[in-house]
């Protein structure tokens, strides 16, 4: 009997722990999450967007607009650097797999923490000043990116105690 031929990549595989990682975040509006693997195809970290520990999800704002301070924005930290702090192990020469293009913070993170790809999905805000600025220190550090090209739309997982 052959082997299967229908499984997924390697990037199909990490991209799609990075959105199912997604899934944990509490916002209403963006979900994102982040999955570090070295090049061994090891799994070093995941995260996800969401405010930092200790802080209450229910008591600090959701809100894209209005006053600054009352928007989740100088509060929520993104899912790679979420990742970046769960890790405990050193990350040089790492992948990163997230669905959106990093913001400059981010790539801040991830050029320090000696990762050297970054593997995404949607460059939807490609022509904000933070992802030039991050597109700018990444070449300038020596960190490649790429966008996924997946080889299908979708993956399923069917919690189905009958399809196991």
């Amino acid at each position: 009997m052959p082997k299967r031929n229908d499984y997924i990549s390697w990037d199909e595989y990490f991209m799609g722990i990075a959105l199912l990682s997604a899934n944990r975040s509490k916002d209403p509006n963006t979900q994102v999450g982040a999955c570090i693997v070295n090049d061994r195809n090891r799994i070093m970290s995941v995260g996800y967007n969401g405010f930092p520990a200790g802080c209450d999800d229910n008591s600090f704002p959701w809100e894209r607009s209005g006053d600054e301070y009352d928007t989740k924005y100088p509060y929520v930290c993104h899912a790679e650097l979420n990742a970046i702090l769960n890790c405990s192990y050193d990350l040089h020469g790492c992948r990163i797999y997230v669905a959106l293009f990093p913001c400059n913070e981010c790539a801040k993170a991830i050029i320090q923490s000696g990762i050297k790809e970054v593997v995404y999905i949607s460059d939807k805000y490609r022509d904000s000043v933070g992802v030039r600025a991050s597109k700018r220190m990444f070449d300038a550090a020596g960190v490649t990116y790429k966008k996924l090209e997946p080889t299908r739309e979708n993956i399923t997982i069917d919690f189905s105690e009958d399809k196991i």
